[in-house]
């Protein structure tokens, strides 16, 4: 009989998730007085287990040994070897020798025999892999979204589970974010009277973070502490009259400066290092509640209190070195060289502090808010990016870059090629590292799914397993090939998950698209997963109709705006074979789309109770791409009418339009009954205010039909006047 390259590989993948029982007796030989042994081992030990060998230390048939800090091997690597009844496992560091026993442990479970084990090896392609991880009390933006969290996320189980998470997808940090973290962390010994605890609430915290820290060492994981800078608790501003702008937590407030909050600030940090030693480093964020100061004040400020509080603590210790906008701006407001040789310069200095461990990294928004857009560098966070930071190349700091998604949280996501495009444009030598996370979305309690459906999952980020998972596996090793993905399909949906990594390869690049044809800023501006923007005009986030899609310049350089398009179109001018048109854009989305939705058609969603959600999902992102398609072309249609007639132009944008309203029904068909109204950040500030009303704003696809059927009158009322 003959197979092709393909049907090989599906079956040699679903060998690999029947439960061969191989009854051989293992016995796995580890330091049982390191923690990140036992780890390493109970990991390794679960799934020899799982495929039916016996662990035993009476007459093993297979040994296995495990061990770290080998010496030929760098930071974080590994190498396994074998010889049929011996195994060797050996790290760089015990980071690496816990990814050697992952990889062990992945071969196993995909069918692998121990005994015919004979070589791997792996090692980072970047030294920071890190999470961005907003607490949820006193959060940077105020909403329901985030509020719902905090039980959630004062639960050690969570992050047990979350940790886990980070260590099975070679994500090596965890990054903690609020304005001001260290009241919920320490009763200041010289400002007790900052703490709005009582004893026994705080030791609740204290047990909290301390917990959090003990298990991140256990899995040898860093941990950084990144406050908004100059913020004070509201019980200090009481106490001392200082801060009183910030009382409300509000980021958009001046900076108080006062040697008091100098002193403040510089003595919880040391305080707060020295009582929680498990913290590895700390970071800088250079704008919030630093309204009204210069580049070099803000500087200054960190210099004096939060640098100066981490060499205080007597520890060695990791730096980030966030660069926003704000800090990188002179007096007017605007970018320039002069502002980021500054910054530079202080990271370069920081860099040769001897309390601080080399490299420090240099953190950057990937595209402002939303680098789930395009895998091309188009801006950072306030638009303009100068070559200051890489030229010439730096010595004792990185660039890391930070890829915020504040586009999807609801719809499950992953499309490999676009993470590897990512990877490969950042490829320089002082690329350190990135940083994935939102701003807008906590990935702690579920709150998208419908009440009395039953799942098989209990936290957010469960949902969203393969976005973790892709991100952080080609981050350490972006040769990590799609049968990786696609095999931990095949371990979760047997046979029903074969089509499951393709499809959503398809139907992903769909939110992709959007923020590459339409542009955005910071982090309210686009919202992908709901194809809605904020309209500058009613400050306020909206769907994006018909006229918006229209005049929106574009992301990417190499897309066209519909409005360009028709322009050139009536001048009989054409476009060079690399840019993306919106006809080509249009036939793009319909053509994966169309063969998402067909690779997912007819698969049995009885088995599992997360499969249903998988390919809904897939259904949801391909059906919004039609939609995306359609909307392209009655916009096209439209503007060409608009611009020099044609009753046949009119009925088509018409006509594209309704089928772009079905589209939408199509969504909302598949997401009502899975899906909860959801809270929504972008929806909590409207008009460029906060308010109660606002904070309980929600957000589903039914909700905003009859925005999307406005587009179809808009197209019939129009004229060519």
């Amino acid at each position: 009989m003959f197979m092709n390259k393909n049907s090989c590989l599906l079956i040699v993948a679903l060998l690999g998730c029947c439960s061969f029982v191989f009854s051989q007796a293992v016995q796995i030989h580890y330091d049982k007085t390191s923690p990140l042994a036992s780890y390493a081992a109970e990991l390794l030990g679960k799934a020899i287990r799982g495929k039916g060998y016996t662990l035993s230390s009476t007459q093993p048939r297979i040994a296995i040994s495990i061990a770290a800090n080998a010496p030929k091997l760098g930071e974080e690597a590994y190498a396994i070897s074998g010889n049929g009844h011996k195994i060797t496992v050996s790290g760089g560091d015990y980071r690496g020798m816990i990814y050697g026993c992952l990889s062990l442990a992945e071969k196993v479970r995909n069918g692998g025999r121990l005994e015919a084990i004979k070589t791997l090896s792996e090692k980072p392609r970047y030294a920071l892999r890190a999470i961005k991880f907003d607490l949820p009390w006193d959060t940077y933006r105020h909403s329901d979204a985030l509020d719902l969290h905090y039980e959630t996320c004062k639960d050690l189980a969570y992050w047990e589970a979350f940790l886990d998470m980070m260590v099975e997808n070679r994500i090596n940090a965890l990054t903690l974010w609020n304005l001001h973290p260290y009241t919920f962390m320490i009763r200041p010994k010289s400002f007790p009277e900052a703490s709005p605890f009582s004893d026994a609430e705080l030791q609740e915290w204290k047990t909290l973070f301390a917990g959090i820290f003990r298990m991140a060492k256990e899995r040898a994981l860093d941990t950084y502490i990144i406050p908004f800078n100059i913020f004070v608790s509201p019980a200090f501003s009481k106490a001392h009259n200082v801060a009183m702008d910030n009382l409300q937590h509000d980021f958009f407030v001046k900076g108080d400066t006062s040697e008091l909050v100098k002193r403040y600030t510089r003595e919880c940090v040391a305080q707060m290092l020295q009582e929680y030693p498990g913290i590895t480093g700390m970071g800088l964020t250079l704008g919030e509640g630093m309204g009204g100061m210069t580049p070099e004040e803000r500087e200054a400020w960190m210099k004096e209190t939060i640098i100066e509080g981490m060499r205080l603590s007597g520890r060695k210790l990791k730096l980030i070195h966030r660069i926003p906008f704000s800090s990188t701006t002179n007096s007017l407001g605007v970018t320039s060289v002069e502002t980021e040789r500054l910054t530079r310069k202080e990271i370069a200095a920081q860099g040769q502090l001897s309390f601080l461990q080399p490299p420090i990294f240099a953190d950057l928004k990937y595209n402002w808010s939303h680098a789930h857009s395009t895998p091309t560098l188009v801006k950072v966070h306030g638009g303009k990016l100068y070559d200051t930071y890489f030229k010439p190349e730096p010595q004792n700091y990185k660039i890391n870059w930070t890829a915020r998604n504040e586009d999807f949280f609801c719809l499950r996501w992953g499309v490999p090629d676009f993470v590897r495009s990512h990877i490969a444009t950042n490829a320089q030598p002082y690329v350190g590292g990135y940083m994935i996370g939102s701003e807008t979305y906590i990935p702690a309690k579920d709150y998208f799914t419908r009440p009395g459906i039953a799942v098989n999952w209990k936290y957010a980020f469960e949902r969203q397993w393969l976005f973790y998972k892709i991100w952080g596996r080609l981050l350490y090793n972006p040769q990590t090939p799609d049968a990786v993905f696609q095999s931990a399909f095949l371990q979760r949906y047997g046979k029903e998950g074969t089509n499951l990594l393709q499809a959503f390869s398809l139907a992903g690049k769909t939110p992709l698209r959007l923020g590459s044809l339409f542009d955005f800023t910071m982090d309210l501006t686009l919202y992908s997963e709901g194809f809605m923007a904020l309209d500058d005009k009613v400050k306020r986030v909206e769907y994006i109709s018909v006229d918006r899609l229209i005049d929106q310049p574009v992301t990417d350089p190499n897309y066209v705006s519909v409005a360009a398009y028709v322009k050139a179109a009536a001048a009989k001018q054409s476009f060079a074979t690399n840019k993306v048109t919106p006809p080509k854009l249009a036939a793009m989305l319909e053509q994966d789309c169309a063969e998402a939705l067909r690779l997912v058609k007819g698969i049995n969603t009885s088995g599992n109770p997360a499969l249903p959600f998988e390919v809904a999902d897939v259904q949801a992102w391909a059906y919004m791409g039609l939609h995306f398609a359609e909307k392209i072309k009655g916009a096209v249609a439209l503007q060409a009418y608009r611009t020099k007639g044609g009753a046949a132009n009119k009925q088509k944008a018409i006509m594209h339009l309704e089928a772009a309203l079905k589209y939408w029904d199509e969504v909302v068909r598949i997401t009502r009954p899975l899906y909860n109204d959801m809270p929504l950040v972008h929806l909590s500030e409207q008009n460029g205010v906060r308010s109660e009303e606002n904070k309980h704003l929600l957000f589903h696809w039914e909700k905003i039909r009859p925005d999307v059927a406005k587009d179809v009158e808009v197209a019939r009322a129009a004229t060519n006047e």
